[in-house]
Formats: structure tokens, C-alpha cells, sequence
């Protein structure tokens, strides 16, 4: 048996709150993987560990060439959270009408899992963040980082959504109070944080909404309720994250600013 004590190489040190410094040869550089997260070159990187611009873990770094996990870190430059695990994808689909939200349909009809078949075919395990129904088209988030999506689509996050939908009749402004204040649905109250009527005229209008409401057809239900059936509606934004002039059934690969935003909305 041999009963020689570890080396002191081996010994783990906290460096500072939260964060716990690798053993020698163990993990990757902070500055390295903060250039292959794309943040900065490496030089670059090493000048914002000098100005204390990085935090791992909830502490602030200022030593160079301290060595991280990239798998378990939690690292934030500016206060904006980096994701530095390589195989972490967040893309944004611009889902047309009439396609499902789903990644496979037995009746054959045009799904999501469609436009991301070459993806799923080369091994990537991409899964939606919620749905849109077949007749509503915009903004659907892909991932496969399953605590993002999990409270992506938790009530408790209140993770805004923005829609825009064409309703029949002109909408007047006692509507915005009402849907703020709260309508009576048939599975409960709900309301939206916010309402704009952007467009009227010739019997119909275009209204802005946010809310963080995520059941079934809540914005169909909530308009309808109000008696401005809806006859388009697309879904702009979720949380920092907007559509902007993406072509529909295209998709886009988020970036680094946004998945950083993504995640601090969701205390991540």
C-alpha cells in the first residue's frame, strides 16, 4: 500500500468567493476560453481580466492565467453572462404560418423539425422553447440547453413575449385597460403587461401586446374575449430576443450578447 500523501500541486484553492482554482494542467485558461467563446482575442480578454471586467463564478478575476472549467463556470464580462460551453446552440426561427411546433408530425404536415433536420442529422439534440400554434408564425427559440428552456417557459420568470396581431373592427382605447386589468377566461383571469394600437382603418386594426402569459391561445382567447377577433398574429420578440427582419422558415444562430441577456432574464 502506498500511503504517500498527495502533492501540493494536487490541492484545490478557492480563489475568491464562488470560485475554486484548478489544480495544475486541469481545465483551460479563462483568457483562452473567453477567445474561443468569440468575446475578444486573447490579448484583448487579458486586458479585461486586468480591469476587472470578468467574473467567474460571482467573483471578480483579476489574475491572468487562472484555469476554469468551462463545463461548470459561470462567467460574466461587463456583468453579462458568456456561455463557454462549446456545444450549447441557441438558434431563433422565424416559424411560418401553417407549419407546427413540433419536431415531428405523424400526419406528414410541415413542421419545425423539418427546417432543422440537417442539424438533428448531425447529432445535435435541438429541442423548441414552447410552441406557436400552426396559424400564428414569428419568433420560436431552439436549444438544447434544457435549464434554459425550462424556465424560458416557467410562469415564475415572467419572460416577456411581443406579438403583433391584425384584428377585425378598430380597436378604441378602453380595450388597453381592460386586457391590463384582466379578463375573465374560461381556465382563470389573465391580462397583458402591455398594449399599443399602432394602426387603424378600414375595419380593422394592428395592436402591439406583451405579456408573459404562456397558456394555449392565451393572445387569440384575450382579443377575442374583447371582441376584436384576431386574422394575423406573429410573435416579435421573446425577452431580449427579437425577429427583426428574419425571412420566415429561415433560422439564425443567436448571438453572444443575446444569449448572455437570455440567460440573466432567467437568473441563469
Amino acid at each position: 500500500m502506498n500511503n504517500a500523501k498527495p502533492a501540493k500541486r494536487q490541492h484545490v484553492e478557492p480563489v475568491a468567493e464562488g470560485h475554486v482554482k484548478l489544480p495544475a494542467g486541469e481545465g483551460e485558461r479563462l483568457q483562452k476560453v473567453l477567445a474561443k467563446a468569440g468575446v475578444a482575442s486573447r490579448r484583448a480578454a487579458e486586458e479585461m481580466i486586468e480591469q476587472g471586467r470578468v467574473e467567474v463564478d460571482g467573483a471578480i478575476v483579476t489574475e491572468q492565467g487562472l484555469r476554469i472549467d468551462p463545463q461548470t463556470a459561470v462567467v460574466r464580462v461587463d456583468g453579462t453572462r458568456v456561455m463557454v460551453r462549446e456545444e450549447l446552440v441557441h438558434i431563433a426561427l422565424n416559424k411560418p404560418k401553417g407549419w407546427q411546433s413540433t419536431m415531428s408530425d405523424d400526419l406528414g404536415r410541415p413542421c419545425v423539425g423539418d427546417i432543422v433536420a440537417e442539424r438533428i442529422a448531425a447529432g445535435q439534440r435541438l429541442f423548441h422553447v414552447g410552441r406557436l400554434d400552426a396559424d400564428t408564425e414569428g419568433l420560436l427559440l431552439l436549444t438544447n440547453d434544457g435549464d434554459l428552456a425550462h424556465r424560458l417557459m416557467h410562469p415564475s420568470f415572467e419572460t416577456p413575449k411581443t406579438y403583433l396581431a391584425t384584428v377585425n373592427g378598430e380597436v378604441n382605447k378602453s380595450i388597453a385597460k381592460r386586457l391590463k386589468d384582466g379578463i375573465e377566461l374560461e381556465d382563470g383571469p389573465a391580462k397583458v403587461d402591455k398594449f399599443q394600437v399602432l394602426e387603424l382603418g378600414e375595419g380593422r386594426s394592428l395592436v402591439k401586446l406583451v405579456l408573459h402569459e404562456g397558456r394555449k391561445h392565451i393572445v387569440r382567447r384575450l382579443l377575442d374575449a374583447v371582441g376584436h377577433p384576431v386574422t394575423r398574429l406573429v410573435r416579435t420578440n421573446i425577452g431580449p430576443v427579437a425577429l427583426g427582419d428574419q425571412r420566415p422558415g429561415t433560422l439564425r444562430v443567436l448571438g453572444r450578447d443575446e444569449v448572455g441577456k437570455l440567460y440573466e432574464a432567467v437568473s441563469l
